[in-house]
């Protein structure tokens, strides 16, 4: 089975925080979420008696996300959280899933990443920047719902995105690709966002203003990308190796 089509069957399940969560984000969110499977629970969960989720509501209805009500009892304490993370470890035991989705950028929910991750399920997150790296990095994938955005008016109408020289992006980028790379240098690309996804669970080349992982590398001075073919009769791929500089041969 490839892996596109083992993707296409993982079963999700899709647990919202609504009350630290924007309805704006809900459509792209399922649009993003449908790359790595099915979601075949979706829920979200706050107290829909509160004007605050308001927006939710239409969201909710015209995306078939089921909304869990839960009352705060107490001034201070979230009893949302409470709820989610129940109904989480019940939907954990029942082997019916391949992964979960959580909506949220609460710290809260870090220790509940990691309990699926020991069963062996996938974990996605989604949340804002402002979410803690704790919870990011109990995932195994975290997307920046700020990503999901059509970019705006100026980025969009601009000739190209302008990489600025980034040391964590630099330092991310020259470790997955010397780890890929063959004796000649060259790393095939697959394997290159294969590392960065192991290196940094929140590693998205939207961040960085590239649709793709071929457009990033493209696009920064230190990495030549090639589309080479590994043997006749094959489809050619894209690989990456560092630009030689002067004095220097290439590693």
């Amino acid at each position: 089975m490839t892996t596109a089509a083992k993707q296409d069957e993982a079963r999700l399940a899709v647990l919202i925080d609504a009350e630290n969560a924007s309805a704006q984000y809900l459509d792209p969110l399922l649009v993003e979420i449908a790359k790595y499977g099915r979601a075949s629970v979706r829920r979200a969960y706050g107290d829909w008696t509160s004007n605050q989720l308001a927006q939710w509501k239409t969201e909710l209805l015209a995306n078939s996300v089921q909304p869990i009500q839960q009352f705060s009892y107490t001034t201070g304490k979230n009893a949302t959280d409470s709820a989610l993370i129940i109904d989480a470890m019940d939907l954990l035991h029942t082997g019916n899933l391949d992964g979960f989705c959580l909506v949220s950028s609460d710290s809260d929910f870090t220790r509940l990443a990691a309990r699926i991750r020991e069963e062996g399920l996938t974990v996605y997150g989604f949340g804002e920047r402002k979410t803690p790296k704790a919870f990011v990095s109990a995932c195994d994938t975290f997307i920046y719902v700020e990503n999901l955005l059509p970019r705006s008016a100026p980025a969009a109408h601009a000739d190209a995105p302008t990489l600025s020289r980034d040391p964590l992006l630099d330092r991310l980028l020259s470790e997955a690709v010397d780890s890929a790379a063959g004796d000649d240098g060259w790393a095939n690309l697959g394997a290159v966002g294969s590392n960065l996804s192991r290196l940094a669970s929140d590693f998205d080349s939207r961040t960085w203003g590239f649709g793709k992982l071929k457009d990033l590398m493209s696009a920064h001075p230190d990495y030549l990308v090639q589309s080479r073919s590994p043997a006749e009769g094959k489809t050619p791929s894209a690989h990456v190796r560092r630009r030689a500089r002067r004095g220097r041969t290439p590693a």
